[in-house]
């Protein structure tokens, strides 16, 4: 669990099913993200369920004073440590989600993880804000032809370094993707 002024980040459980649906099944929410929205409280037991069992690390962002899960800020386990968050739209614009990624941030130092990574559609500035708010460095810019919702997005990725040198960047979408460039952003 970690603590930051008005938060707790906490594992997630099942008694988080119902809200974790009306995050991921709002359109609005959705918009941005790489799936489609939820369309029952199953889908999101499912969700949870394979939060507990993958290696990466997911948290719920609750109040202090009430423990219900607003959001999430997790860390995939696989090696681009991708970074992610959402929350509820009532929510937006209050400083949360960066104040729940710096509480994680401040965790991962001592978790042994080299870098973590993290992209943002440029029609979505607002998490690019979130990523430059908590210490990410942008390093490229990608399209992708975003499955499952099939169309073509330009992602700018950003990266915090660690326990790697300053100048390393984590270059597979880069090699990836075929069209790619840095921004003068």
């Amino acid at each position: 669990m970690i603590e930051t002024k008005r938060l707790i980040l906490r594992e997630f459980n099942e008694n988080d099913a119902y809200t974790l649906f009306e995050i991921l099944s709002d359109k609005d929410v959705n918009k941005f993200l790489p799936m489609f929205p939820l369309k029952n409280i199953e889908e999101a037991k499912d969700i949870i369920k394979g939060y507990q069992e993958d290696n990466g690390i997911h948290y719920a962002i609750c109040f202090k004073d009430d423990n219900i899960c607003i959001g999430y800020v997790e860390v995939s386990g696989d090696e681009s440590h991708d970074f992610g968050y959402g929350l509820k739209k009532d929510y937006w614009h209050q400083g949360i989600v960066s104040e729940a990624a710096l509480g994680v941030i401040e965790a991962l130092k001592n978790k042994g993880i080299p870098y973590i990574t993290a992209t943002h559609d440029i029609n979505n500035p607002h998490s690019g804000d979130v990523m430059k708010k908590i210490g990410m460095t942008y390093k490229y810019s990608y399209e992708e032809l975003w499955q499952p919702k099939n169309f073509l997005v330009t992602f700018r990725m950003y990266q915090y370094n660690f326990h790697v040198d300053d100048d390393f960047v984590y270059d597979k979408y880069w090699n990836i993707y075929e069209n790619h460039f840095i921004e003068d952003i």
